[in-house]
């Protein structure tokens, strides 16, 4: 009986919520929009759960488990919520694993084995294991947050399966809970059942067992003989001659099953030793059956790998800016298709032979000079974060029309290959749309996607008969129909057709035998809903956005309703790239909190729930956007980072700006906000201005009344604030606007006197950027930063007005500010003015190095400084120019910090409710890696805000790059 439609427990059942709470010391979360971020995975699909469970213990789980159990409640096992099928929504309490179970618990690098819990990443594990030189090889490209649960319910594989298997081929064993609450390890189990067994286990092995037998003839009859089969149960190894082969592991049973069997507790994984060398070859194809055609015989060089990128995702890496420069250096003229082959290994020589049979065998099939070599290890990784992200890259079409994930990894043998996909090609055509295609090539398993519309009926009619017909073309080559991930609701329900009912009715046994009362994921591989069941999709009949929210800022961008805001939220498909355990910036809040409510993904669905109406009426207002949002330090590296180019600082202010408007903005925010207009009187009185710090109490009284914590120390007015007038410096050269910040204006007056030295230094002709009322200029980001847009644009307009009257290019020091001019601007005042300005704003280290201006440096004294990165330096591509124009300080060698945000983000550090996160912000990488360094190093940071984070939690003074320039510059020792 499916549980699914027999539970009489509603979502949000606050009597359920409660009887977690008394028996679990987990995170119980019922309420609306905790439940509306997990109803979505990286399918088409939404289901809104009953519930949501983040459980700290294992013991949280099976007290969690039994008290479902007990209440008809159906459980679903999660990971990182990235599965392409729909296999972790339903109608159910989610446990997330991901916060608290995700220890390595043991390693035996002698006998290669790691057991660990089913919440950990793969890139955290493979980062654990690096120092015993092993590693997990199975490499989904969404390694860095998969996880390692998630990775074995989908019978995960990536793109080495041709050298080390699928995930069922590297679990040893599963320890298991069972849905009667009963835990065994799965694993190598006698014939003879021993006494030690449990008898519910013994009976339920013997159940398999007779399964197996039964129905061996009709599994080597109907079972494809691909590699890439991850459909329905693996219950080959219950087959007499699988246990005879030694291929009778029960864990493979487990692996695949997508949480309906078991609930892995832990999982003892095969690991294989590092090859530490790498060498690539990227094959240049005229056409895509070129490609196709050559993958069969590339495959005879015993490669690592071998990776499609096609023509679609050539063009759309390129509208990218985190992806276009590497894609411009692996591509060679204009290839209708590449296939990246990877070669690993020990001796450089070696690989460089296997590159060497690369290029002769590529011209032996006609394509004489077609590899681009890649042997430099930096630039490899580069190429792999395109590949990587290649699911995510066809995503960025703006629009409603994407690539939709159905039939996305079907697996054929590779002499069928090219004709398979070239008739697939043409069922595309016959409906009127294109696919999308990447992936792994070596097996014969490529990522398909058909570009359709989810929003429009007649295109989910289309969804229906493409997946009809391509399942067709699977059959007749002997295919497989899933060969990567899983079958969830997209591809469960036609397992008959692929398997015939004599299997299908097998998977049912199995499933009954191990959950009678379908209490894990019920739905979900077998007794499945329709994939086309509209009342299931993220965009059901009935899905319209809000036409009472009108969007304060420019959407135009993208194309929809409220001026395409609700087009630019729907960009995030659910990939979880903002959950990478590596992530260079994207998401700080996540990394410290390890909430989903405080990650890039998850504040897109609440936003997107809010702005359809699915959180109530005015819910973009609302406490529970306003919660989302509340440690947001708007970084912008989702801007960036995310594939898809979700930008959630952007949407932080439209969603402020309706709080305000229908809530008022506190005080401290107005005073915050304020600060560009009444900084000039205080920095005239900066005793006064200081006082807080010098007076007991006042800083107790400061937090009590406006929520500022007594904690941190405010920065100090400078009592001798920059004067436009000192930004005035002859030269023979270009003239430039010195863009004066309120930051360095009035708390570090010294960075701009330094940045004149440099720049004039340079030869450049320096001028103050100034206005016509003679106030002095501010971009209005502490406006944005409190919701209040109109007092922003007027401040841009007339900052616009002022440095539109010049061409000559715009010098700032702060990077929050100086990228405001090339962002906001262009959302708060949309026109060619503002557009022109963008592109002739820069930050100074940034304007030097593209200038390639030849400074006179000096020796400064200083042999090492390490340089933390602004988010929003790092967000525009600004952050490496800094590192570059430094090293160019004789005797200076300039170190990099792996950092994300360092917590402080402009105000949020100084808020007393955000102050422990801002701690452990810093605490992720940034403050380690400073203690680290040497008393005489020199820490260089260009955001203020970066500035006294550090000085406040490490005690080390860091300086903006400016400083160490203009020492190098006039030669002055170090202060």
């Amino acid at each position: 009986m499916n549980a699914i439609t027999t539970s009489k427990v509603r979502p949000g059942d606050p009597g359920l919520a409660a009887k977690l709470k008394r028996n679990t010391q987990g995170e119980v979360r019922f309420a609306p929009a905790d439940r509306g971020r997990y109803a979505t995975d990286a399918s088409i699909y939404q289901v809104e759960p009953i519930g949501v469970l983040v459980p700290r213990t294992m013991e949280d789980v099976e007290a969690a488990v039994a008290l479902c159990r007990e209440e008809g409640v159906p459980v679903l096992p999660r990971g990182g919520g990235t599965s392409q099928c729909g296999q972790t929504v339903n109608r159910a309490l989610v446990i997330d694993c991901t916060k608290h179970l995700r220890n390595v618990l043991s390693v035996d690098a002698a006998a290669g084995v790691a057991k660990v819990q089913p919440g950990i990443a793969l890139g955290a594990l493979n980062d654990a294991l690096k120092k015993v030189k092993m590693f997990f090889p199975v490499d989904p490209s969404t390694w860095a947050r998969c996880t390692i649960g998630g990775m074995a319910g989908n019978n995960s594989c990536g793109s080495k399966s041709i050298r080390y298997g699928l995930m069922a081929d590297n679990v040893l064993a599963i320890d298991a809970l069972l849905p009667s609450g009963t835990r065994f390890t799965f694993g190598e189990v006698a014939d003879n059942l021993g006494a030690d067994i449990p008898a519910e286990v013994a009976t339920l092995i013997q159940s398999l067992r007779g399964i197996g037998a039964r129905e061996a003839e009709e599994i080597a009859a109907r079972f494809p003989r691909q590699l890439r089969r991850v459909g329905g149960y693996n219950i080959e190894a219950l087959t007499p001659a699988a246990r005879a082969e030694g291929r009778g592991n029960l864990a493979r049973l487990l692996v695949g099953s997508e949480g309906t069997l078991a609930f892995s507790q832990s999982l003892d994984l095969k690991l294989w030793p590092i090859k530490p060398r790498k060498v690539l070859g990227i094959c240049q194809f005229p056409t895509f059956r070129a490609a196709m055609a050559a993958s069969q015989h590339l495959v005879t060089l015993n490669p690592e790998a071998v990776e499609l990128v096609d023509r679609t995702m050539i063009d759309l890496g390129r509208s990218i800016p985190i992806y276009r420069a590497t894609i411009d250096a692996i591509v060679r003229g204009e290839p209708d298709s590449l296939l990246i082959v990877e070669f690993h290994g020990h001796d450089d020589t070696a690989l460089l032979r296997d590159l060497d049979r690369l290029e002769e065998m590529m011209g032996d099939l006609g394509y004489p000079d077609a590899v681009v070599r890649i042997t430099d290890s930096a630039f490899q990784a580069q190429v792999a974060s395109v590949r990587e992200a290649g699911l995510n890259i066809m995503m960025s079409m703006k629009g409603d029309g994407k690539p939709v994930s159905f039939i996305e990894d079907t697996a054929v043998d590779l002499p069928d290959l090219a004709d398979y996909t070239e008739r697939l090609n043409e069922v595309f055509e016959r409906h009127g749309t294109k696919g999308t295609w990447y992936a792994h090539a070596s097996v014969g398993c490529l990522h398909v996607r058909p570009v359709l519309n989810m929003k429009q009926g007649e295109d989910v009619a289309k969804m229906r008969v493409i997946a009809e017909e391509c399942f067709a073309l699977v059959r007749e080559y002997k295919g497989s129909h899933s060969g990567e991930h899983g079958d969830g609701i997209v591809r469960s329900e036609f397992h008959e057709s692929m398997f015939g009912g004599r299997i299908v009715r097998a998977f049912e046994a199995v499933k009954d035998a191990f959950d009678p009362t379908a209490l894990l994921n019920p739905g979900r591989v077998v007794r499945a809903p329709r994939m086309d069941d509209r009342s299931l999709f993220r965009y059901p009949p009935g899905y319209t956005a809000d036409p009472a929210i009108k969007p304060a800022l420019d959407w135009s961008a993208w194309p929809g309703p409220q001026g395409g805001f609700l087009g630019a939220v729907e960009m995030c498909n659910n990939n979880g790239t903002c959950r990478k355990f590596d992530a260079d910036v994207m998401c700080p809040s996540f990394r410290a909190t390890r909430d989903e409510q405080h990650l890039t993904r998850g504040r897109a669905n609440t936003l997107r729930l809010a702005l359809t109406g699915q959180l109530g009426p005015d819910a973009l207002a609302g406490d529970e956007v306003a919660e989302a949002m509340s440690l947001c330090v708007s970084c912008k590296a989702c801007k960036r980072e995310c594939p898809t180019g979700v930008d959630m600082a952007k949407m932080k202010i439209e969603a402020q700006h309706a709080r305000a408007q229908r809530h008022g903005i506190k005080l401290k925010d107005r005073i915050i906000a304020g600060l560009p207009r009444w900084a000039p009187w205080a920095a005239k009185v900066p005793a006064l201005a200081n006082l807080r710090e010098s007076l007991p109490g006042l800083a107790a009284l400061g937090e009590k009344l406006l929520g500022i914590s007594a904690r941190r120390p405010l920065p100090r007015f400078s009592g001798d604030a920059f004067r436009d007038a000192e930004a005035h410096r002859d030269g023979q050269g270009q003239e430039v606007l010195l863009f004066a910040d309120t930051f360095n204006r009035y708390y570090e007056p010294e960075n701009l006197r330094d940045a004149v030295t440099v720049l004039g230094a340079a030869g450049f002709r320096v001028r103050p950027a100034v206005a016509a009322d003679g106030k002095p200029l501010c971009c209005g980001r502490t406006y944005l930063a409190a919701g209040m847009v109109d007092r922003a644009r007027a401040e841009a307009r007339r900052t616009l007005e002022a440095l539109s009257a010049s061409d000559a290019p715009v010098i700032g020091l702060e990077p929050s500010c100086l990228t405001t001019l090339r962002d906001e601007f262009i959302s708060l005042l949309p026109g060619p003015a503002a557009e022109k300005l963008a592109a002739r704003a820069h930050l100074a280290t940034e304007f030097l190095a593209k200038q390639k201006v030849e400074l006179p440096l000096q020796d400064i004294g200083t042999t090492q400084a390490h340089i933390h990165g602004h988010c929003h330096q790092k967000s525009f591509g600004a952050f490496a120019p800094a590192v570059q124009t430094l090293r160019k300080i004789p005797g200076l060698e300039v170190k990099p910090i792996a950092s994300s945000c360092c917590g402080m983000a402009g105000a949020f550090g100084y808020d007393a409710r955000n102050i422990e996160v801002s701690h452990a912000m810093a605490e992720l990488s940034l403050l380690p890696a400073i203690r680290a360094t040497a008393a005489e190093d020199a820490i260089v940071a260009d955001g203020t805000s970066c500035r006294h984070q550090i000085r406040d939690l490490s005690g080390r003074e860091a300086v903006h790059s400016i400083r160490l320039l203009a020492r190098a510059v006039t030669g002055a020792p170090r202060a």
